[in-house]
Protein backbone atom coordinates (compact mmCIF):
# COMPACT_ATOMS: atom_id res chain seq x y z
CA UNK A 1 0.00 0.00 0.00
CA UNK A 2 1.57 3.76 -0.86
CA UNK A 3 -0.37 5.24 1.66
CA UNK A 4 -2.95 5.73 3.80
CA UNK A 5 -5.57 9.55 3.59
CA UNK A 6 -7.84 9.20 5.90
CA UNK A 7 -8.91 13.01 5.46
CA UNK A 8 -10.53 11.72 2.07
CA UNK A 9 -13.85 10.80 2.26
CA UNK A 10 -16.35 9.61 -0.40
CA UNK A 11 -19.47 11.35 -1.94
CA UNK A 12 -23.10 9.61 -1.68
CA UNK A 13 -22.56 8.86 -5.53
CA UNK A 14 -19.24 7.87 -5.18
CA UNK A 15 -20.60 5.41 -2.25
CA UNK A 16 -22.75 4.22 -4.38
CA UNK A 17 -20.54 4.19 -8.13
CA UNK A 18 -17.75 2.11 -6.00
CA UNK A 19 -20.12 -0.10 -4.36
CA UNK A 20 -18.92 -3.40 -5.33
CA UNK A 21 -15.63 -2.31 -4.42
CA UNK A 22 -17.00 -1.28 -0.75
CA UNK A 23 -18.22 -5.18 -0.53
CA UNK A 24 -14.69 -6.60 -0.82
CA UNK A 25 -13.32 -6.71 2.54
CA UNK A 26 -9.71 -6.37 0.83
CA UNK A 27 -10.70 -3.21 -0.55
CA UNK A 28 -13.72 -1.62 1.60
CA UNK A 29 -14.00 2.08 2.33
CA UNK A 30 -10.10 2.15 2.91
CA UNK A 31 -9.01 1.13 -0.03
CA UNK A 32 -11.28 2.99 -2.03
CA UNK A 33 -10.27 6.32 -0.11
CA UNK A 34 -6.86 4.95 -1.25
CA UNK A 35 -7.43 4.63 -4.90
CA UNK A 36 -9.23 8.09 -4.41
CA UNK A 37 -5.93 9.65 -3.14
CA UNK A 38 -3.70 8.64 -5.41
CA UNK A 39 -2.21 9.90 -8.38
CA UNK A 40 -1.33 7.32 -11.45
CA UNK A 41 0.76 8.63 -14.81
CA UNK A 42 0.16 6.79 -17.81
CA UNK A 43 2.87 7.20 -20.76
CA UNK A 44 1.13 6.50 -23.34
CA UNK A 45 -2.95 6.31 -24.59
CA UNK A 46 -2.64 3.35 -27.47
CA UNK A 47 -2.60 -0.70 -26.84
CA UNK A 48 -1.65 -0.87 -23.80
CA UNK A 49 -2.73 2.47 -22.24
CA UNK A 50 -6.53 2.73 -23.53
CA UNK A 51 -7.62 -0.39 -21.27
CA UNK A 52 -5.33 0.66 -18.59
CA UNK A 53 -6.93 4.32 -18.23
CA UNK A 54 -10.75 2.90 -18.82
CA UNK A 55 -10.32 0.59 -15.31
CA UNK A 56 -8.05 2.45 -13.46
CA UNK A 57 -11.06 5.71 -13.89
CA UNK A 58 -13.49 3.11 -13.21
CA UNK A 59 -12.09 1.98 -10.27
CA UNK A 60 -11.73 5.54 -8.72
CA UNK A 61 -8.23 6.39 -8.87
CA UNK A 62 -8.05 10.36 -7.82
CA UNK A 63 -6.05 11.61 -10.78
CA UNK A 64 -4.35 10.29 -13.66
CA UNK A 65 -1.94 11.97 -16.02
CA UNK A 66 -1.59 10.80 -19.04
CA UNK A 67 1.74 11.71 -21.74
CA UNK A 68 1.29 11.71 -24.85
CA UNK A 69 2.07 13.81 -28.17
CA UNK A 70 0.44 11.74 -30.80
CA UNK A 71 -2.34 11.84 -32.75
CA UNK A 72 -5.48 9.40 -33.31
CA UNK A 73 -5.35 7.29 -36.68
CA UNK A 74 -7.61 4.85 -38.02
CA UNK A 75 -5.57 2.06 -38.08
CA UNK A 76 -5.15 2.74 -34.29
CA UNK A 77 -8.81 1.81 -33.53
CA UNK A 78 -8.23 -1.98 -34.04
CA UNK A 79 -6.84 -1.78 -30.53
CA UNK A 80 -6.88 1.43 -29.12
CA UNK A 81 -10.50 1.22 -27.05
CA UNK A 82 -10.26 4.49 -25.31
CA UNK A 83 -10.39 6.57 -28.52
CA UNK A 84 -13.68 6.19 -31.07
CA UNK A 85 -13.79 6.82 -34.90
CA UNK A 86 -14.75 10.83 -34.14
CA UNK A 87 -11.84 10.78 -32.56
CA UNK A 88 -9.75 10.20 -35.41
CA UNK A 89 -7.05 13.34 -35.81
CA UNK A 90 -7.57 14.31 -32.66
CA UNK A 91 -4.92 14.70 -29.77
CA UNK A 92 -4.78 11.14 -28.12
CA UNK A 93 -4.55 12.41 -24.88
CA UNK A 94 -7.48 15.09 -25.29
CA UNK A 95 -9.38 11.90 -26.53
CA UNK A 96 -8.71 9.76 -23.78
CA UNK A 97 -9.42 12.06 -21.26
CA UNK A 98 -13.19 12.82 -23.17
CA UNK A 99 -13.57 9.05 -22.60
CA UNK A 100 -12.33 9.27 -18.69
CA UNK A 101 -14.47 12.12 -17.94
CA UNK A 102 -17.84 10.90 -19.24
CA UNK A 103 -17.17 7.55 -17.71
CA UNK A 104 -15.93 8.81 -13.73
CA UNK A 105 -16.42 12.49 -13.78
CA UNK A 106 -14.37 12.28 -10.25
CA UNK A 107 -11.37 11.44 -11.88
CA UNK A 108 -9.24 14.03 -12.12
CA UNK A 109 -7.39 13.81 -15.88
CA UNK A 110 -3.89 15.97 -16.53
CA UNK A 111 -3.17 15.75 -20.06
CA UNK A 112 0.56 15.89 -21.15
CA UNK A 113 1.23 16.53 -24.64
CA UNK A 114 4.72 15.94 -25.26
CA UNK A 115 7.68 13.53 -25.87
CA UNK A 116 9.25 12.27 -23.03
CA UNK A 117 12.60 13.24 -22.56
CA UNK A 118 15.85 12.72 -20.50
CA UNK A 119 15.28 16.53 -20.19
CA UNK A 120 11.97 16.66 -18.60
CA UNK A 121 11.18 12.87 -17.70
CA UNK A 122 11.91 13.76 -14.02
CA UNK A 123 10.12 17.00 -13.59
CA UNK A 124 7.21 15.28 -15.11
CA UNK A 125 7.21 11.49 -13.47
CA UNK A 126 8.21 13.31 -9.61
CA UNK A 127 4.28 14.58 -8.99
CA UNK A 128 2.69 11.48 -9.60
CA UNK A 129 2.59 7.72 -7.37
CA UNK A 130 2.98 5.00 -9.84
CA UNK A 131 4.17 5.41 -13.11
CA UNK A 132 2.41 3.24 -16.13
CA UNK A 133 4.91 2.18 -19.28
CA UNK A 134 2.33 1.69 -21.75
CA UNK A 135 4.92 2.37 -24.79
CA UNK A 136 6.12 0.64 -27.98
CA UNK A 137 9.98 1.77 -27.71
CA UNK A 138 13.30 0.80 -25.92
CA UNK A 139 14.38 4.49 -25.47
CA UNK A 140 11.14 5.46 -23.68
CA UNK A 141 11.09 1.96 -21.64
CA UNK A 142 14.78 2.89 -20.87
CA UNK A 143 14.10 6.42 -20.22
CA UNK A 144 11.04 5.35 -18.12
CA UNK A 145 12.35 2.45 -15.86
CA UNK A 146 15.48 4.95 -15.05
CA UNK A 147 13.83 7.98 -13.96
CA UNK A 148 11.69 5.61 -11.87
CA UNK A 149 14.42 4.02 -9.90
CA UNK A 150 16.10 7.58 -9.30
CA UNK A 151 12.63 8.82 -8.11
CA UNK A 152 11.64 5.88 -6.07
CA UNK A 153 8.65 5.49 -7.91
CA UNK A 154 6.75 1.78 -8.85
CA UNK A 155 7.15 0.93 -12.75
CA UNK A 156 4.21 -1.02 -13.88
CA UNK A 157 5.78 -2.54 -17.26
CA UNK A 158 3.33 -4.21 -20.51
CA UNK A 159 4.75 -4.77 -23.74
CA UNK A 160 3.04 -6.59 -26.83
CA UNK A 161 3.78 -7.92 -30.24
CA UNK A 162 1.89 -10.42 -32.74
CA UNK A 163 0.36 -12.85 -30.46
CA UNK A 164 2.33 -12.44 -26.85
CA UNK A 165 2.30 -9.81 -24.05
CA UNK A 166 4.50 -9.40 -21.05
CA UNK A 167 3.22 -7.79 -17.81
CA UNK A 168 5.91 -7.24 -14.37
CA UNK A 169 5.82 -4.77 -12.00
CA UNK A 170 9.81 -2.64 -11.64
CA UNK A 171 11.49 -0.71 -8.85
CA UNK A 172 8.11 -1.97 -6.00
CA UNK A 173 10.69 -1.33 -3.40
CA UNK A 174 14.58 -1.03 -2.76
CA UNK A 175 15.36 -5.04 -3.44
CA UNK A 176 12.83 -5.44 -6.53
CA UNK A 177 14.29 -5.75 -10.33
CA UNK A 178 13.90 -3.12 -12.57
CA UNK A 179 13.89 -2.72 -16.73
CA UNK A 180 17.56 -3.11 -16.78
CA UNK A 181 17.56 -6.55 -14.97
CA UNK A 182 15.38 -7.98 -17.50
CA UNK A 183 17.41 -6.66 -20.57
CA UNK A 184 20.48 -4.93 -19.52
CA UNK A 185 21.40 -3.61 -23.02
CA UNK A 186 18.95 -2.95 -26.04
CA UNK A 187 18.73 -5.13 -28.49
CA UNK A 188 20.56 -3.94 -32.01
CA UNK A 189 18.72 -1.85 -34.19
CA UNK A 190 16.47 -3.44 -36.75
CA UNK A 191 16.03 -6.78 -34.91
CA UNK A 192 13.04 -6.58 -33.36
CA UNK A 193 10.20 -4.77 -35.45
CA UNK A 194 7.20 -2.44 -33.95
CA UNK A 195 4.00 -3.71 -34.16
CA UNK A 196 3.49 -1.61 -37.13
CA UNK A 197 5.95 -3.69 -39.04
CA UNK A 198 5.10 -7.25 -37.08
CA UNK A 199 1.55 -7.11 -36.40
CA UNK A 200 -0.51 -7.45 -33.35
CA UNK A 201 -3.48 -8.96 -32.63
CA UNK A 202 -6.37 -6.58 -31.89
CA UNK A 203 -7.52 -7.96 -28.23
CA UNK A 204 -3.79 -8.64 -26.84
CA UNK A 205 -2.87 -4.92 -25.55
CA UNK A 206 -6.41 -5.23 -23.40
CA UNK A 207 -5.40 -8.37 -21.94
CA UNK A 208 -1.98 -7.15 -20.66
CA UNK A 209 -3.27 -3.45 -20.13
CA UNK A 210 -5.82 -4.83 -17.73
CA UNK A 211 -3.08 -7.18 -15.85
CA UNK A 212 -1.15 -3.40 -15.27
CA UNK A 213 -4.14 -1.51 -14.04
CA UNK A 214 -4.49 -4.88 -11.73
CA UNK A 215 -1.60 -4.20 -10.02
CA UNK A 216 -2.15 -0.77 -9.89
CA UNK A 217 -5.06 -1.36 -7.76
CA UNK A 218 -3.34 -4.18 -5.96
CA UNK A 219 -0.44 -1.96 -5.35
CA UNK A 220 -2.36 1.23 -4.01
CA UNK A 221 -4.56 -0.67 -1.55
CA UNK A 222 -1.98 -3.33 -0.39
CA UNK A 223 -3.91 -6.12 -1.45
CA UNK A 224 -2.80 -9.45 -2.86
CA UNK A 225 0.79 -10.31 -4.20
CA UNK A 226 2.34 -8.07 -6.88
CA UNK A 227 4.27 -9.32 -9.87
CA UNK A 228 7.44 -7.64 -8.81
CA UNK A 229 10.15 -10.02 -9.16
CA UNK A 230 8.07 -12.23 -11.59
CA UNK A 231 7.73 -11.63 -15.27
CA UNK A 232 4.50 -12.98 -16.70
CA UNK A 233 4.40 -13.80 -20.21
CA UNK A 234 0.88 -14.66 -22.20
CA UNK A 235 0.38 -16.13 -25.67
CA UNK A 236 -2.47 -16.40 -26.75
CA UNK A 237 -2.44 -18.76 -29.78
CA UNK A 238 -1.85 -21.28 -26.91
CA UNK A 239 -4.00 -19.34 -24.44
CA UNK A 240 -1.25 -20.27 -21.69
CA UNK A 241 0.02 -17.84 -19.38
CA UNK A 242 4.22 -18.70 -17.80
CA UNK A 243 5.52 -17.17 -15.01
CA UNK A 244 9.26 -16.47 -15.06
CA UNK A 245 11.48 -15.52 -12.22
CA UNK A 246 13.17 -12.07 -12.06
CA UNK A 247 16.21 -10.65 -10.34
CA UNK A 248 18.27 -7.84 -9.48
CA UNK A 249 21.51 -8.63 -11.70
CA UNK A 250 24.29 -8.44 -8.98
CA UNK A 251 27.23 -6.05 -9.83
CA UNK A 252 25.27 -4.06 -12.37
CA UNK A 253 25.87 -0.59 -12.65
CA UNK A 254 24.01 1.51 -10.29
CA UNK A 255 21.47 4.21 -12.12
CA UNK A 256 22.85 7.56 -11.10
CA UNK A 257 21.68 10.04 -13.72
CA UNK A 258 19.45 9.87 -17.35
CA UNK A 259 21.14 9.85 -20.64
CA UNK A 260 20.92 10.31 -23.98
CA UNK A 261 18.66 6.93 -24.49
CA UNK A 262 17.96 7.74 -28.38
CA UNK A 263 21.66 7.58 -28.72
CA UNK A 264 21.91 4.53 -26.14
CA UNK A 265 19.53 2.52 -28.48
CA UNK A 266 20.50 2.89 -32.24
CA UNK A 267 23.12 0.58 -31.82
CA UNK A 268 26.12 2.83 -30.69
CA UNK A 269 26.75 0.34 -27.98
CA UNK A 270 26.79 -2.66 -30.69
CA UNK A 271 29.40 -3.09 -33.78
CA UNK A 272 28.13 -1.57 -37.63
CA UNK A 273 26.22 -3.98 -38.90
CA UNK A 274 27.75 -5.06 -42.96
CA UNK A 275 24.19 -4.04 -44.26
CA UNK A 276 24.40 -0.62 -42.35
CA UNK A 277 27.56 0.45 -44.16
CA UNK A 278 25.97 -0.69 -47.80
CA UNK A 279 25.24 1.90 -50.51
CA UNK A 280 21.20 1.01 -51.04
CA UNK A 281 19.99 2.61 -53.90
CA UNK A 282 16.56 3.76 -53.31
CA UNK A 283 13.24 5.32 -56.13
CA UNK A 284 10.21 6.74 -55.05
CA UNK A 285 6.67 5.15 -55.06
CA UNK A 286 5.80 8.14 -58.20
CA UNK A 287 9.08 7.01 -59.81
CA UNK A 288 8.42 3.38 -59.98
CA UNK A 289 4.36 4.19 -60.72
CA UNK A 290 6.23 5.58 -64.15
CA UNK A 291 8.69 2.92 -64.62
CA UNK A 292 6.21 0.14 -64.18
CA UNK A 293 4.16 1.92 -67.11
CA UNK A 294 6.55 2.56 -69.43
CA UNK A 295 9.12 -0.74 -68.94
CA UNK A 296 7.34 -3.51 -67.23
CA UNK A 297 8.74 -5.68 -68.71
CA UNK A 298 12.10 -4.74 -67.89
CA UNK A 299 12.19 -4.57 -64.08
CA UNK A 300 10.48 -7.03 -61.45
CA UNK A 301 9.08 -6.11 -58.04
CA UNK A 302 9.47 -8.00 -55.02
CA UNK A 303 7.56 -7.94 -51.75
CA UNK A 304 9.35 -9.07 -49.03
CA UNK A 305 6.02 -8.82 -46.18
CA UNK A 306 4.66 -12.00 -45.11
CA UNK A 307 2.15 -13.80 -46.63
CA UNK A 308 -0.98 -12.20 -44.77
CA UNK A 309 0.06 -8.60 -45.37
CA UNK A 310 0.54 -9.81 -49.80
CA UNK A 311 -2.68 -11.15 -49.48
CA UNK A 312 -4.05 -7.97 -47.88
CA UNK A 313 -2.47 -5.41 -50.24
CA UNK A 314 0.04 -5.51 -53.06
CA UNK A 315 1.56 -3.63 -55.47
CA UNK A 316 0.62 -5.17 -59.02
CA UNK A 317 2.80 -7.35 -60.60
CA UNK A 318 5.08 -7.98 -57.24
CA UNK A 319 6.20 -11.02 -56.19
CA UNK A 320 6.13 -12.26 -53.08
CA UNK A 321 9.80 -13.39 -51.35
CA UNK A 322 9.24 -12.73 -47.47
CA UNK A 323 12.51 -11.97 -46.00
CA UNK A 324 12.90 -14.80 -43.62
CA UNK A 325 13.04 -16.82 -46.86
CA UNK A 326 15.34 -14.60 -48.92
CA UNK A 327 18.80 -16.08 -47.85
CA UNK A 328 17.27 -19.78 -48.70
CA UNK A 329 19.24 -22.06 -51.77
CA UNK A 330 15.63 -22.18 -53.70
CA UNK A 331 15.24 -18.39 -53.57
CA UNK A 332 18.85 -17.21 -53.92
CA UNK A 333 18.70 -19.00 -57.09
CA UNK A 334 15.39 -17.71 -57.95
CA UNK A 335 16.48 -14.62 -57.83
CA UNK A 336 19.63 -14.59 -59.48
CA UNK A 337 17.93 -16.14 -62.71
CA UNK A 338 15.43 -12.44 -62.37
CA UNK A 339 18.44 -10.36 -61.80
CA UNK A 340 19.93 -11.49 -65.16
CA UNK A 341 17.78 -9.75 -67.35
CA UNK A 342 15.79 -7.26 -65.15
CA UNK A 343 15.91 -5.06 -62.44
CA UNK A 344 14.79 -5.85 -59.33
CA UNK A 345 13.24 -3.55 -57.30
CA UNK A 346 12.14 -4.50 -53.73
CA UNK A 347 9.45 -3.04 -51.13
CA UNK A 348 7.58 -4.28 -47.57
CA UNK A 349 5.68 -1.67 -45.31
CA UNK A 350 7.42 1.10 -44.83
CA UNK A 351 10.71 0.17 -46.57
CA UNK A 352 12.87 -1.39 -43.37
CA UNK A 353 12.82 -4.94 -44.05
CA UNK A 354 13.14 -4.36 -48.58
CA UNK A 355 16.69 -2.24 -47.28
CA UNK A 356 17.35 -5.70 -45.19
CA UNK A 357 16.86 -7.93 -48.11
CA UNK A 358 18.82 -5.91 -50.73
CA UNK A 359 21.60 -6.06 -47.62
CA UNK A 360 21.15 -9.89 -47.32
CA UNK A 361 21.32 -10.28 -51.14
CA UNK A 362 24.33 -8.06 -51.48
CA UNK A 363 26.41 -11.14 -50.27
CA UNK A 364 25.27 -13.18 -52.76
CA UNK A 365 26.15 -10.52 -55.67
CA UNK A 366 22.42 -9.76 -56.48
CA UNK A 367 22.33 -5.86 -56.39
CA UNK A 368 18.30 -3.92 -55.88
CA UNK A 369 16.67 -1.18 -55.48
CA UNK A 370 14.37 -0.57 -52.55
CA UNK A 371 10.70 1.62 -52.91
CA UNK A 372 11.14 4.28 -50.45
CA UNK A 373 8.49 4.34 -47.56
CA UNK A 374 7.07 0.73 -49.28
CA UNK A 375 3.50 0.02 -49.94
CA UNK A 376 2.75 3.09 -47.43
CA UNK A 377 4.42 5.46 -50.08
CA UNK A 378 2.48 3.56 -52.71
CA UNK A 379 -1.06 4.30 -51.21
CA UNK A 380 -0.33 7.96 -50.75
CA UNK A 381 -0.15 8.52 -54.48
CA UNK A 382 -3.98 7.97 -55.30
CA UNK A 383 -3.27 9.29 -58.69
CA UNK A 384 -1.58 6.36 -59.67
CA UNK A 385 -1.59 4.20 -63.11
CA UNK A 386 -4.25 1.48 -62.17
CA UNK A 387 -7.01 4.21 -61.04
Amino acid sequence: MLKKNNHINLNPDELERYARHLSLPEIGIEGQKNLKSSSILCVGSGGLGSPLLIYLAAAGVGKIGIVDFDLVEVSNLQRQIIHTTESIGKSKSKSAKETITALNPHCNVEIIETILTEQNALEIIRPFDIVCDCTDNFPSRYLINDACVLLDKPNIYGSIYKFEGQVTVFNLNKSSPNYRDLLPNPPPPGIIPSCEEGGVVGILPGLIGIIQATEVIKIITGIGTSLSGRLLTFNALTMRFKELKLMPCGGRESIKTLINYKQFCTGLNYPEKKEDDINIKEITAESIKILIKNNAQEISIIDVRNRDEFKSQSIPGAELIPLSEIESEKIIKKIKQLNTNRNLYFYCKTGKRSKEAIAKLKKFGINGINIKGGIESWNNHLNNIYQ
